[in-house]
Order: C-alpha cells, then sequence, then structure tokens
C-alpha cells in the first residue's frame, strides 16, 4: 500500500546540539538506529522481506557501500546504513501527480536535500518544457519521443554527457556503455571519477590492475592491518566485523586518520554477546592522528626505516626472492628515500618521530600486511602517488599474492567498481573497444571523452550541450558547487533516471526530463519472466541481486528496460544489437559481457553459482603484473605537503553518519556528537585559541584559493573537536562551494576535497550552540 506526501520538517540550525563525541561503533544502538525507521516507514511485513533479504546469497546486494559477503553469513548481514539505504529506497512512500502542479522547479529549489529525498519513490515521468518552471508528467513513449528527438538532432554526438552513478547494476552498465559508444562518443563520466580515480591510476601504473589484490578471508590472516584515510564504522559498518576478526586471530591494526573516529576505537558487534553487555572489541592498536595531506611523507618515512633495517641486516628484510622476480625500480627507491629529510616528514605529518618508529616496528614484525584505503587518500593533490607510496611498502616485503596480504581500497558505492569493469569509462583500453567492435559490428569511438570535472567545465562552455544521468546527483557530488549548478543550467537538456528526488532534478537545463526507475529491492519481471541483476564488490567478487517486493507502482521501468528503450528511440533498429532482447531477457546482456569482458567468461552460469564467482586478479592470484615490463613498478616520487598560510587552516569534507553520498537520511552524526543539524565546522581546541574564536560561535568559512572567485560557507557553528592541529572538517556536500571545480589531484582529475585552505570570519549573527 502507498502514501503521498507526508509532512516533512526541514531542519532548524538554531536547534542545533553539540554533545561529547563517542568511542565506540555499533551495539544496541546501531540495532535501534536500524530497525526502527525501517518499521515506521515500510512497516514490519516490507522490513523483514526486505532486511532479512540483504546481502544474503539469494538475496539482493545492498545499494549502500561496496564492502564484500563474507563466505558464511549470518541471518542479519546488514548494517545501520545499510537498513537506511533499504528504508529509503523500498518506502511505500510516493510522490503523486498533483505534486508537480503544486511545486514549481524554483519552489523545489529552495528544498534541502532531506526535505526532497523525503517526498517519496517517483513513479511516472514528466517533462519539464524549455521557458517553463514546472514538471509536467508524460507517458513513456512521449519521454523516450522527447529524449531521442533532442539527441538526435545535436551535431555531434560528443555534446551529450552520459553519467552513471555506482548503483547502477552490471548489466544495466553494460549496455548503457553500448548504446553510448553505438551513439558515436566516450562521453562516460561516473562516481568514481570523484573518488577512487586515484586509486585506479596509482595501481593500474604500478601492478596493472585497479582493484584490491585482497579476498574477504585475508583480513581475519593478516598480521597487520593499516586503515589510512577512512572511517568504516560510518561509511562501510560491516568492515568492522571483519576487523573484529583480525583482532580475534591474533592480528592487529593501526589507524592513520586526522579526525578520532569510533569505528576505528571500539566495536561492539551487536550479533555478539560481548557486543550487547560488554567492552566489545578494540579496534586500532595504534592510532596516528596524521595531518591532512601528510600520508606520503608517513609512507616514504616507513619504507626508509624498511630500507635502512635491510642495511642493517642483509638479507634478513626484504623479499629478495619477490623483488628480483617480480618488481623493477628498488634501487632507484633506496637511492631517492636515503635523502628524505626526516625534519619535513614531521611538519608534514603532525606526528612524532616516535609514533613513525613504532608503526615501522610493527611493519617489520608482520609477515602478512594488508594497507586499506579510502577517499581520505585519493582526494588529495598527490593522492595517485600516495597510493603508489603504500604499493611501494607492500612490495618491499612481497605484501602483495600471498594470503593475508595485500592492497585494499575500499569503494564506497555498491557497484561503482562493476560499472567500471562493464565499460563506464571514458578511457577504456583499445583491447575492450576491440572486442566490444567485435561482437557488436560497429567502429567504437576511439577519441578519449570527458570526466566528471570536464563535463562541467564544457557544460560551463556550451561545447556539452545534453547531459543524461543513470542515477546519482552529479550537482550535488561534485565540486565547486556554483560553477557545477552555472553550468548545468548552461545546457539544453538534462535527464535524471531516478528512484527519488534530488538537488540535480532542480538545477536542470533549459529542458528537463525525469525517470523513474525500480530499486534494487523490487522484484523485477519481465517478458520472459523474473530478472536478477549482478554487481561487484570491493574486492571483484561478482554475484546475483534479486529484488523481494511489489515494485512500489506498476509503471515503474528497470533501468535496463529504460536504457534499452532510449537506445532504440535514440539508433532506431541495429543488425548486431538486440534492444528489445536485452530488455526483454537479461541473461543475453550477460551473453554479450561473456564475449566481452575479459575475466566474464561463461557469465551467465558462474553468476548462478551460489555466491557468485571472483574476478581473477592477476596480481592477487599468481603474482603476474599487467604492465609493460611484465613485472610491479616500484616508483619514486617527489615530498610535497599541503602548506598552511599564517591564520588558515586546512578543511576536509566528510559524511556525517546519517547519509550516504548526497542521500541525506537525517540531521544527526551521532558518533560525533551532533545532533539537529549539519552546518558545523570542526576545529582543534588550540586552533581555536590561537586563531581567537570559541566552541559555538558562528562562522563564515572561506575558501583562500587564489582564482578571484569567493568562495563562503554562511553561518557554520564552531565546534572544538579533537582534530589534528590545524586541520578543521565540514560535512559533505554543503562544503563542496569551498572546493574550486579545477583544484584537483595530479594524474588522477579528482576534486581535492581533503585539502582546502580555509579563513574563518565571524558572522554577525552569534548563538550559542545548545549542550546536550
Amino acid at each position: 500500500m502507498t502514501r503521498t506526501n507526508p509532512p516533512v520538517e526541514e531542519a532548524d540550525e538554531r536547534e542545533l546540539e553539540v554533545g561529547e563525541p563517542k568511542d565506540w561503533a555499533a551495539g544496541v544502538p546501531g540495532v535501534l538506529h536500524s530497525m526502527q525507521p525501517a518499521i515506521k516507514h515500510m512497516g514490519a511485513v516490507n522490513s523483514a522481506k526486505t532486511l532479512l533479504a540483504l546481502n544474503q546469497k539469494d538475496g539482493f546486494d545492498c545499494m549502500s557501500c561496496a564492502w564484500p559477503d563474507p563466505g558464511h553469513r549470518s541471518n542479519f548481514e546488514f548494517c545501520e546504513n545499510g537498513a537506511k539505504a533499504v528504508t529509503w529506497e523500498a518506502t511505500p512512500v510516493v510522490i503523486s501527480t498533483d505534486f508537480w502542479a503544486e511545486h514549481s522547479v524554483s519552489d523545489l529549489l529552495e528544498k534541502s536535500e532531506y526535505w526532497l529525498g523525503m517526498q517519496g519513490r517517483l513513479t511516472e515521468p514528466v517533462h519539464k518544457p524549455a521557458g517553463e518552471d514546472h514538471y509536467k508528467p508524460v507517458s513513456w513513449s512521449e519521454a523516450f519521443s522527447i529524449l531521442g528527438e533532442r539527441l538526435k538532432t545535436l551535431d555531434s554526438p560528443h555534446q551529450a554527457a552520459f553519467y552513471t552513478s555506482g548503483r547502477t547494476s552490471n548489466e544495466a552498465a553494460f549496455i548503457y556503455q553500448l548504446f553510448v559508444r553505438a551513439f558515436g562518443t566516450n562521453n562516460l563520466p561516473d562516481c568514481s571519477n570523484m573518488c577512487h580515480e586515484s586509486s585506479g591510476w596509482a595501481m593500474g601504473q604500478t601492478i596493472g590492475i585497479g582493484k584490491a589484490t585482497v579476498r574477504y578471508e585475508d583480513f581475519a590472516q593478516a598480521d597487520l592491518i593499516i586503515i589510512m584515510g577512512q572511517n568504516p564504522g560510518t561509511n562501510h559498518p560491516r568492515m568492522l566485523t571483519a576487523l573484529e576478526g583480525t583482532k580475534k586471530a591474533g592480528g592487529h591494526i593501526v589507524a592513520v586518520n586526522p579526525m578520532p573516529e569510533a569505528g576505528l576505537k571500539r566495536y561492539k558487534n551487536p550479533q555478539r554477546v560481548s557486543g550487547v553487555i560488554g567492552r566489545g572489541t578494540d579496534i586500532a592498536d595504534q592510532f596516528m592522528q596524521i595531518r591532512l595531506g601528510g600520508d606520503m611523507a608517513l609512507l616514504q618515512a616507513v619504507s626508509k626505516r624498511v630500507l635502512d633495517a635491510e642495511a642493517k641486516n642483509p638479507g634478513t628484510v626484504l623479499d629478495h626472492e619477490f623483488l628480483d622476480k617480480h618488481c623493477q625500480g628498488l634501487d632507484e627507491l633506496r637511492e631517492h628515500l636515503s635523502e628524505l629529510d626526516e625534519q619535513a616528514v614531521l611538519e608534514a605529518t603532525g606526528l612524532r618521530i616516535e609514533e613513525i618508529d613504532e608503526l615501522a616496528e610493527r611493519y617489520l614484525k608482520a609477515d602478512r600486511v594488508i594497507i586499506t584505503w579510502a577517499m581520505g587518500l585519493t582526494q588529495q593533490k598527490k593522492g595517485v602517488a600516495t597510493i603508489k607510496e603504500i604499493i611501494n611498502l607492500l612490495l618491499l616485503r612481497g605484501n602483495i599474492g600471498k594470503p593475508g596480504a595485500g592492497a585494499s581500497p575500499i569503494r564506497g558505492h555498491s557497484n561503482v567498481q562493476g560499472d567500471r569493469t562493464m565499460g563506464i569509462w571514458e578511457q577504456m583500453p583499445p583491447s575492450f573497444l576491440d572486442a566490444l567492435e567485435n561482437e557488436f559490428g560497429f567502429d567504437a569511438p576511439r577519441e578519449h571523452g570527458v570526466d566528471a570535472v570536464e563535463t562541467i567545465n564544457q557544460m560551463r562552455d556550451g561545447a556539452i550541450k545534453a547531459f543524461i544521468a543513470l542515477g546519482g546527483n552529479l550537482v550535488s557530488a561534485i565540486s565547486d558547487t556554483q560553477a557545477a549548478e552555472a553550468a548545468m543550467r548552461n545546457t539544453d537538456l538534462t535527464v535524471q533516471i531516478s528512484t527519488k528526488l534530488n538537488r540535480s532534478h532542480t538545477v536542470i537545463g533549459k529542458e528537463a526530463l525525469i525517470l523513474p526507475t525500480m530499486g534494487r529491492t523490487e522484484i523485477d519481471v519481465q517478458a520472459t519472466g523474473p530478472q536478477f541483476v549482478s554487481v561487484e564488490d570491493t574486492v571483484c567478487a561478482v554475484h546475483p541481486s534479486w529484488g523481494k517486493v511489489e515494485p512500489v507502482a506498476p509503471n515503474l521501468l528497470s533501468e535496463v528496460a529504460i536504457v534499452s528503450r532510449l537506445a532504440r528511440a535514440v539508433l532506431g533498429d541495429m543488425d548486431n544489437i538486440n534492444w528489445d532482447g536485452f530488455e526483454r531477457n537479461y541473461d543475453l546482456i550477460r551473453e554479450h559481457i561473456s564475449h566481452v569482458v575479459d575475466g566474464c567468461e561463461d557469465y551467465n552460469t558462474k553468476i548462478r553459482q551460489e555466491g557468485g564467482f571472483v574476478l581473477p586478479n592477476g596480481p592477487r592470484d599468481s603474482r603476474t603484473f599487467r604492465t609493460p615490463t611484465g613485472k610491479a613498478i616500484i616508483t619514486v616520487n617527489e615530498l610535497e605537503h599541503v602548506e598552511r598560510p599564517p591564520g588558515t587552516l586546512i578543511l576536509q569534507t566528510l559524511r556525517s553518519h546519517d547519509q550516504f553520498n548526497t542521500t541525506i537520511y537525517g540531521h544527526n552524526d551521532r558518533y560525533r556528537g551532533i545532533k539537529k543539524g549539519r552546518h558545523v565546522v570542526f576545529v582543534n581546541p588550540d586552533d581555536l585559541a590561537e586563531l581567537g574564536f570559541s566552541d559555538g560561535q558562528l562562522v563564515d568559512v572561506h575558501g583562500e584559493h587564489q582564482d578571484g572567485m569567493e568562495r563562503v560557507l554562511r553561518k557554520f557553528r564552531l565546534v572544538s573537536y579533537p582534530t589534528a592541529r590545524g586541520c578543521a572538517a565540514a560535512y559533505y556536500p554543503e562544503a563542496n562551494v569551498l572546493v574550486p571545480l579545477n583544484h584537483v589531484a595530479e594524474g588522477s582529475n579528482t576534486p581535492i576535497s581533503k585539502a582546502v585552505i580555509v579563513r574563518l570570519e565571524l558572522s554577525s549573527d552569534q548563538v550559542q550552540a545548545a549542550p546536550v
């Protein structure tokens, strides 16, 4: 049974409460915060149907993070944020037809992401004609006719960009990129451009693959796990169970992060008695509170200590057999690090020399080491070089290609890695394009397309006139909010394929379409019967996903159906591409995938095996490296740290606990002690005193990038918080306004959201924060 348009209260930032941050994650509160919203919004029956099927072998894959599933799964294989994501998608609340007449686009522009998302599911296509201020419901045939006509009349295929969100299934992603390339362009920006692009570039250049070189079971076999730039308790909470397994098996954990996070301190597993009535499990044996941008210096310092230890005891420290057989560049690294300035390292990291020595000793004592990271590293100017330093450190002692060891970038979106595997990238290699041509009989474009940042630049300049998004919320997710919104408004047409409203439905081109789609929780029945889709997690495991509840409305189309019909509307019938067949039976898509995508041979058979299958991974499986020389490449990277002018701070953007990417579930961040608001900036108390501010004051946060543009957050409340000295933090996406569009990581073009120089000024309106 569906409901429509409930009243939604926006947050009143004047009522914001600030309490003490927590020193542990999950436990009974995690269960309560999972179940209470689910039962309230979905009801007991649908809550049971969805949550008990979440991440199960015969269920559906969580649309939240990309954390892998264990071989043996509990009955409750979900976390608090996964439950929130399911509740958000499987809500019976729908947007009524009357909504579009009641709310103009101008009116919706004034609403928050939270309000927009809480209006409910989209259930019918709507069209905003050029020159008008209201969306109007249209039929599916009208929607595809409009879209087909607009794309066919472009002067060039390169005048369109086709964005993809990480929640898109392998099947939808494959035929989406197929359509785009058959249309004639490689303009396939995606959400990975803004998160783990640096990981892909660094790992691809050094070990020949941009994916994790570990399996799930490796975490329990590791002697040491180094967690860098990552907050598992909020961003991928199920990882805490794996880390608990590491500790119970005798392994050790080091956390490297500018902010202390509850999930890195202690974990109360709610499925264990000790997690309910006991202390739980201490996670980090060592916490290194690093200065923003200092990770590269730390890694070089540890590698230097490893090389120094080898020099003192030749033949006993490095894995010479592995290095001689599988690696190149050791001598160059040794010479480069021999000149490393220890004082520069201390200034860059903000750490004491004893802390670095302790980490080095832990690394030297461990036979099996995993280094895992997320956007705290990738969204730095030197993000690519920093991750190359991770690879250097792992290679020195042979910590790639053996159990319990390896490199582990943790993807933050459910199928972002699978989308790239399926061809969603503006720079797919010639081998993939050759296979596509051989399979489908058309000439695939070879010119590189645009990534997310370049898409905004070209929309701003008028070169891209049409923007089509398969999921996501690019205008909020990307840096430099004002520039991104101006660029989007400069297009002739924007199209969003979505489950719910977000800001990208309000910041639009002259003409706009919204095409509603089914969610992953919903049963997908096509002409040949029930269908399933597949996804790839962060350790290269591919598994099926079956919806478990009826679609919220009968008129919804699946993503596969929408892409298939869009392709027919634009390209018409093609001899070697059966768009209608793709919609009727997803097995046909998977059959083509098996002929085009490396590692996906016999896809239909392998995906039906219990738990799916794991894609081949040369470094992990056989210590083979698809680099130009066939060896892993140890690299030399010039050290550079973030300079902080007097009177400024280095700011990072981050998520609250009540959000997933740009989706805002609520206004609390309970692990950090924040309630009823999001307009806060976390600053070290010593920095507050040094700069002449005090906890609770309202400030304007000014970006200090020297490009003549004013970038400012108004009336944000100062929160005295134990961040690293000289460093601050504010929530994403609100703080994106401070990040210049072309302030990007070297090599990957990823926005630098973890090193923004800011200056604080008192706001005119001062109200003290309410204590908890």
